[in-house]
C-alpha cells in the first residue's frame, strides 16, 4: 500500500458536482460513514496486548484470510499479474500485460475468489491492490518506465519495419488496451462469482495533487489529471467502489495542506463515480494510514485525524479503511502504543464522527441520504458538539449521549446538504421540519426511556444481525 512519488502539476479551480447525485445504500443501515479496520494482529495477539476495535465496522487483518468483510488481492492472490518484480527485475506472467494468458487468468481468478470470498451471499469490500504498472502510458514514469520499454521492444519484435515513432505509438496503443483487459477482466470476474461486495482498485483514481511544501498550495488535481482520469471510463465503468489513498507523510503533521490534499482527492473519487452516467455513484472508501508514511511510530494527531477521517466524512464519502503494515506493528512496544493510542485518541473519534454522520443523515435526510457539504472547499465538519453530547464506554461498548439543539441542526442545516440513496427521497428538512421532527424525537423519548444499558444491548443485537461473523460491535445511540 505503498505511495510512489509522481511529479507535480500546477493546480486549477476544481470541477464540483452541482447536485448530488442518488448513490449506493451503505453497508449497514443507519450508518452513512463507517470505518473499516484492515491491520494485522498477529504479533499483537501473541504479546496478549489488547487492541479494542469495537467503533469499527468490519475487522479484517491484510494477511491471507478467507471469508473477511473486507477482502484484499494482492499481486499473488488474483489470477495471474504480469508485472516485473522489482527486486529481481524478473518478468513475471509476461511481464507486461500484452503477454498475459488472460483465459488461464481469469480461471484462476475464478478460483481465489472462490477460495478468499467462500459466501455468495456474505456483503463487504473488495480492493486489488496491483502498484506495479499503471494502465495509462503516461503515467508510468520512474521505475514504472520500464513497462513502456518493454512494450516497445514487444511491438517491435512483432513488426521490424516500423519506425520509432511508430512503434512507440503501437506500443502505447497494445499497452493500454491490455491493461484495460486484464483490470477489467478482473472487476467483471469479481462482480459476476460475488456481486454482493464492493470491487475496486487501490489507489483509483489518484489525484496526484503533491507539491504541498510550496507556497500557495490548494490541493485541487490539475486539468490534466482530470482529462487523463476521464480517459479511464471502462475503469470507472467496471468498478463497483472507488478506494483512493490519503496516506499523510509527516510533513503534513497538523497542517492545513493535510486537509486540502485529502478533501480533493475524495473529491476527485466522487467525480469520476459519476462519469459512467448511471442512476447511482459507486461508493468511496479512503485509505489512510493510523501512522505517517515516512515516520511509521509517530500517529496521527487528533487534528490529522480531522484532516483525513473527518474530512473523507465530511465531502461525502461512504467510509474509511485504516490500513496497517505488519513492519508498522512488529514488536511490544508498538503493540502497546497503538493501543493506548485506540483508547485515547483513534477510537473516541471514530465514534464522534461516525455517530455525527449519523445523526446528521436522520435528522437532515431523513434517514434516507448522507450529510454532504454544499461547498466541498468548505471547513465545516460532522462533529458533535461537547456541549450537548457525551461519549462513555460502557461494559466495552461505547454509548453516545444527547441530543442535538435546534440551533445545532440549523448549523448543519446550512452547511451540508443530502446525497439519497438509490430509489429514496431525502430532501433536507427547513428549519420548520427540523424543529417538529426535534419535537417528535422529544415526545417519543418522554413516552417511552429505555434503560441506556438495555437500549445499547438492542442496538448491539441488531447489528450483529447485520454484520454477521466478520464485524466487531459496539452500541451507539440512534437518534
Amino acid at each position: 500500500m505503498a505511495q510512489g512519488s509522481q511529479p507535480t502539476q500546477p493546480a486549477h479551480t476544481a470541477t464540483r458536482i452541482p447536485f448530488p447525485p442518488q448513490t449506493t445504500h451503505p453497508l449497514f443501515d443507519h450508518h452513512p460513514f463507517i470505518v473499516t479496520w484492515n491491520i494485522p494482529d498477529l504479533v499483537c495477539n501473541r504479546h496478549n496486548i489488547p487492541l479494542d476495535t469495537s467503533p469499527f465496522r468490519g475487522v479484517t487483518t491484510p494477511a491471507k484470510v478467507p471469508g473477511q468483510f473486507l477482502s484484499l488481492f494482492y499481486t499473488d492472490r488474483l489470477g495471474f499479474y504480469p508485472h516485473v518484480d522489482p527486486k529481481g527485475k524478473k518478468q513475471v506472467y509476461g511481464g507486461i500485460p500484452q503477454k498475459v494468458n488472460m483465459k488461464a487468468s481469469v480461471n484462476k481468478a475464478r478460483a481465489d475468489i472462490k477460495y478468499y470470498i467462500p459466501s455468495k451471499t456474505s456483503r463487504g469490500l473488495a480492493v486489488i491492490d496491483w502498484e506495479e504498472w499503471r494502465p495509462l502510458w503516461d503515467r508510468n514514469w520512474g521505475r514504472k518506465r520500464v513497462y513502456q520499454t518493454l512494450s516497445v521492444s514487444h511491438a517491435q519484435q512483432m513488426n521490424h519495419s516500423l519506425t520509432r515513432q511508430q512503434v512507440t505509438e503501437k506500443a502505447k496503443h497494445q499497452f493500454q488496451e491490455a491493461a484495460r483487459r486484464v483490470m477489467s477482466g478482473m472487476l467483471s470476474v469479481g462482480r459476476t462469482l460475488r456481486p454482493n461486495y464492493h470491487w475496486g482498485f487501490y489507489l483509483f483514481p489518484n489525484c496526484y495533487n503533491h507539491g504541498w511544501q510550496g507556497p500557495g498550495y490548494t490541493g485541487e488535481c490539475s486539468e490534466e489529471v482530470r482529462r487523463q482520469n476521464d480517459e479511464l471510463l471502462w475503469l470507472w465503468e467496471s468498478s463497483s467502489a472507488f478506494y483512493p489513498s490519503v496516506y499523510l507523510q509527516a510533513s503534513l503533521a497538523d497542517c492545513l495542506n493535510a486537509a486540502l490534499m485529502v478533501r480533493n482527492r475524495v473529491q476527485e473519487a466522487l467525480r469520476v463515480s459519476a462519469l459512467p452516467g448511471r442512476n447511482t455513484t459507486s461508493p468511496v472508501f479512503v485509505y489512510m494510514r493510523p501512522v505517517f508514511v515516512d515516520q511509521n511510530r509517530r500517529f496521527l494527531s487528533q487534528r490529522d485525524l480531522i484532516s483525513t477521517i473527518g474530512e473523507s466524512a465530511a465531502v461525502g464519502a461512504s467510509g474509511a479503511v485504516l490500513w496497517g503494515a505488519s513492519a508498522d506493528y512488529n514488536d511490544k512496544t508498538s503493540c502497546e502504543a497503538l493501543s493506548s493510542y485506540l483508547d485515547s485518541t483513534l477510537n473516541p473519534y471514530i465514534i464522534n464522527v461516525t455517530a455525527a454522520a449519523q445523526l446528521c443523515s436522520n435528522y437532515l435526510c431523513r434517514g434516507n441520504g448522507r450529510c454532504v457539504r454544499k461547498n466541498y472547499n468548505s471547513p465545516h465538519y460532522l462533529h458533535l458538539n461537547p456541549d450537548s453530547f457525551r461519549v462513555l464506554r460502557v461494559q466495552k461498548r461505547f454509548l453516545v449521549l444527547g441530543r442535538p439543539t435546534l440551533a445545532e441542526l440549523k448549523t448543519l442545516s446550512r452547511s451540508f446538504t443530502c446525497q439519497c440513496y438509490k430509489g429514496l427521497s431525502c430532501t433536507p428538512r427547513t428549519y420548520t421540519e427540523l424543529t417538529k421532527a426535534l419535537m417528535f424525537k422529544s415526545k417519543q423519548e418522554s413516552y417511552n426511556k429505555p434503560d441506556t444499558l438495555t437500549k445499547a444491548e438492542s442496538d448491539k443485537n441488531k447489528q450483529a444481525r447485520i454484520t454477521k461473523d466478520y464485524t466487531k460491535k459496539n452500541a451507539i445511540s440512534r437518534w
